[in-house]
């Protein structure tokens, strides 16, 4: 075996312009799968990193039309909803809850008016939604025990109304639907993922159910969402239960399909998208290997010429006592050192691809894990020997005398 790697390594040092050019397929196949498998897990990765910003362990709660047709009313969640579930009695898992209510309003300034909505929040929602204020305050819970009418704005609506984003409009009275409103803090800007955030005004969620809406419904006041955070990540199936069987009892529903209201769960989401992904990379990585399979047929190509050239020397070998296995091993163990090789400068260059693509791309971070070095190994290794067995066998058949009749 040593002595069949020993002339294995001299016939490819011999040929080193075509040796390097038969791995170039290789190289390049094996720089692909890791460069887009890596893409596939970096942009997972990115997802659920946005999700942890967004509240992993937060899980929303709306009305909803049931689905039988034995209940025809809708019960709409309410603010006392929004307490009760805080009570560790009835929801042992939940740790925070708030509420929106949403309002369309016409807002005015100086001549100026847009008509957008208005977000009553409850003071922690901001919080809990992770949308911070980027110039002012938020409001209080006593402002919003006092209905007090004071707001914060997107930065769309500064654009607007103001005439320039970077206008600082605190202390600013404008007019919502004819009421008079003092700004007290803008908000950071948020992406389209997050709709028309940008272009709203945010006020307390008592101000928006009582001095720009009617929101009594009864004894209750309704919201429109209610937000509810668990305790850990582990326990959001848990908060999700605990947040049904509470609304099922309190709605006196009869049956699962009685139900008037919808709990958003992230991880129903995740998981979705976590199979997305996961095929996404599968894909990615399952064209790249096409790229493999072409030089693969290289190394076949290059290999049966070699045994051509190099027929004589088979039937000298053969002459002297070189029995076929070691003939095909002499080769195959040729084509196995061109494909490794290959493979191994191929993750280099797919780990310096991540590598930029991670300095390149603001918040995406490339990794080449271990599983992908040892797929990729392993298989430029089998690429090797599917490609490399058929000359290796071709030569290991030879006839010794028509081999060293060749010309």
């Amino acid at each position: 075996m040593n002595e069949n790697v020993r002339i294995a390594v001299d016939a490819i040092l011999a040929n080193k312009m075509r040796a390097t050019l038969t791995m170039l397929g290789i190289i390049i196949g094996i720089a692909s799968v890791i460069a887009l498998i890596s893409l596939g897990r970096g942009v997972e990765n990115f997802i659920f990193s946005e999700f942890e910003l967004l509240g992993a362990k937060r899980l929303s709660v709306s009305s909803a039309e049931p689905v039988a047709d034995t209940r025809t009313r809708i019960d709409p969640i309410t603010m006392d909803d929004v307490e009760n579930l805080r009570n560790p009695q009835i929801a042992p898992s939940v740790l925070e809850t708030g509420a929106s209510y949403n309002v369309v309003v016409l807002i005015e300034y100086m001549g100026e008016s847009m008509a957008t909505t208005a977000r009553g929040y409850t003071p922690n929602l901001a919080e809990m939604l992770s949308w911070n204020v980027q110039t002012g305050r938020f409001f209080t819970p006593q402002e919003n025990a006092d209905k007090e009418k004071v707001a914060l704005v997107g930065l769309d609506v500064v654009d607007e109304l103001f005439g320039d984003e970077n206008y600082n409009p605190v202390g600013a009275q404008i007019r919502v639907d004819d009421q008079s409103f003092e700004i007290i803090g803008v908000m950071e800007t948020r992406g389209s993922a997050f709709g028309n955030d940008n272009s709203a005004i945010i006020v307390p969620i008592s101000v928006a159910q009582t001095r720009l809406a009617n929101a009594r419904v009864g004894n209750e006041i309704a919201v429109d969402t209610m937000y509810v955070e668990s305790i850990s990540n582990d326990l959001i199936d848990q908060t999700e239960t605990e947040i049904d069987q509470y609304l099922y009892n309190k709605h006196l529903l009869n049956s699962v399909d009685e139900r008037d209201y919808e709990i958003s769960n992230p991880s129903t989401i995740q998981d979705a998208v976590r199979g997305i992904t996961g095929l996404l990379t599968i894909l990615l990585g399952l064209i790249a290997s096409i790229s493999l399979f072409v030089g693969g047929i290289g190394i076949m190509n290059i290999m049966l010429v070699t045994v051509t050239e190099r027929t004589r020397e088979i039937g000298l070998r053969k002459a002297v006592g070189a029995t076929p296995d070691r003939i095909l091993s002499q080769f195959l163990i040729e084509s196995i050192i061109l494909s490794l090789f290959g493979g191994i400068i191929g993750i280099f260059i797919g780990w310096l691809v991540a590598f930029i693509g991670t300095a390149l791309i603001d918040g995406l971070y490339l990794t080449v894990d271990l599983d992908a070095i040892i797929v990729a190994t392993t298989v430029s290794t089998g690429v090797g020997v599917f490609f490399g067995w058929w000359p290796a066998r071709q030569a290991a058949r030879m006839n010794p005398i028509d081999a060293l009749r060749y010309e």
